[in-house]
């Protein structure tokens, strides 16, 4: 049997919840979960009783026997979460769904994230607590407590290896602020954003503008994924897994920010792995969603894709280019994690379904493939293309 995902597995429902600014979920992070998988069950025209599999990263707290009992699934075959990275894993769960379903470890997997950060803590805020040991006592003592601090270094070597302007980091932000007024699900619809107030807004950590940092939310997202046999039959249009593709290079996860390759989004040698395995190449991609924990790890995960060369960031992003329908290339169209939530990425899994779909409240006309790039910086890393079924 030829070793490839390839047109073989399905998305065929995707389901939400409202998002709310963090700490404003009137539900525990478990019942969003819930949530967000039935939605996701209703769309897709399955019983919740017929999910038997579960997929999720970063630690997410709602465990797969707790949510199996609650659905009423009538066996559990399959659990499994991606280790490390943060937004990292989110591509990455869904290779591993994709996987079990293509070698019959379960038939029906649903890949969800839920988040309620009032109900356990702040994300992207620094360490609280009386005594810092191991790796952090290297950096929390020098001022790099908190997500942005961390990042901003890497930044901050890449741009000035590279010569890249504040302008392309505003025209990314201001895309997904533009995207994101076509959205009435985004935390940011209806507050538009432009130039002047990205420019006269606070620095967080520079290169980081307050309108470069992602948001902060609580809710839940959900997919469903089943063969492609079992995919023609069901409610809604199919979108293929063409590939997935997860991990990082030579010593990333070096302590004390001591990469080879430090100003890097660590995608180096998971893309060449993603588009051989899809059979494409960075022309063919329609859509791009890019998880944004800040706008510079966009510009490095693209660069890393090969949609353009470092030296040539100034010149290609730009708000004409990012944005759909007309754009070279549209990107984060549902808003992302800047201006319509961050659902840890799982929310631009979504988006690309939609697009694939032609559902999308900012459709690029005959999008068949889009690229969804999860957590740059971090380690590892994922990556993966959906496609139509034009494209099998």
């Amino acid at each position: 049997m030829e070793r490839t995902l390839r047109g073989r597995i399905a998305v065929v429902g995707v389901g939400e919840t409202e998002y709310y600014k963090r700490g404003g979920s009137p539900d525990p992070e478990f019942k969003l979960a819930l949530k967000a998988i039935i939605r996701a069950c209703e769309k897709a025209g399955i019983s919740p009783r017929d999910v038997d599999g579960f997929a999720s990263y970063s630690n997410d707290r709602s465990d797969p026997s707790r949510l199996a009992a609650a659905m009423g699934c009538k066996e559990l075959r399959f659990a499994n979460m991606q280790w490390g990275g943060g937004g990292g894993g989110g591509s990455g769960a869904i290779g591993n769904a994709a996987a079990a379903v293509a070698t019959g470890l379960a038939e029906c997997v649903v890949v969800f994230r839920a988040l309620a950060q009032g109900q356990f803590g702040r994300f992207g805020q620094g360490p609280r607590r009386n005594t810092i040991a191991g790796e952090m006592a290297h950096t929390v003592p020098y001022g790099l407590m908190s997500p942005a601090q961390m990042f901003a270094m890497k930044v901050q070597r890449f741009m000035h290896d590279h010569a890249v302007d504040q302008s392309a980091l505003r025209a990314i932000s201001l895309a997904s602020y533009h995207h994101a007024q076509n959205n009435p699900r985004a935390v940011m619809y209806g507050r538009s954003l432009d130039e002047e107030t990205y420019d006269a807004s606070r620095w967080i950590v520079e290169p980081f503008h307050l309108y470069d940092c992602c948001q902060e939310n609580d809710g839940a997202a959900a997919l469903i994924l089943v063969s492609a046999e079992r995919a023609r039959d069901l409610r809604q249009p199919p979108a293929y897994l063409l590939a997935a593709a997860q991990g990082s290079d030579q010593r990333r996860g070096a302590p004390v920010m001591n990469a080879p390759d430090f100003g890097s989004g660590s995608f180096n040698t998971v893309a060449p792995r993603l588009y051989e395995a899809a059979g494409v190449a960075p022309g063919d991609i329609d859509v791009v969603q890019a998880y944004e924990n800040f706008t510079t790890g966009v510009m490095m995960a693209i660069v890393e894709h090969g949609f353009c060369a470092a030296e040539e960031c100034n010149d290609f992003f730009t708000l004409e280019n990012l944005t759909a329908p007309a754009g070279r290339m549209p990107l984060n169209t549902s808003g992302g994690n800047l201006a319509e939530c961050y659902m840890h990425g799982l929310g631009l899994q979504l988006e690309a379904v939609r697009q694939i779909r032609g559902q999308s409240c900012n459709q690029v006309p005959n999008a068949r493939l889009a690229m969804n790039i999860a957590g740059p910086m971090v380690t590892p890393v994922s990556s993966l293309i959906m496609g139509s079924e034009e494209t099998l």
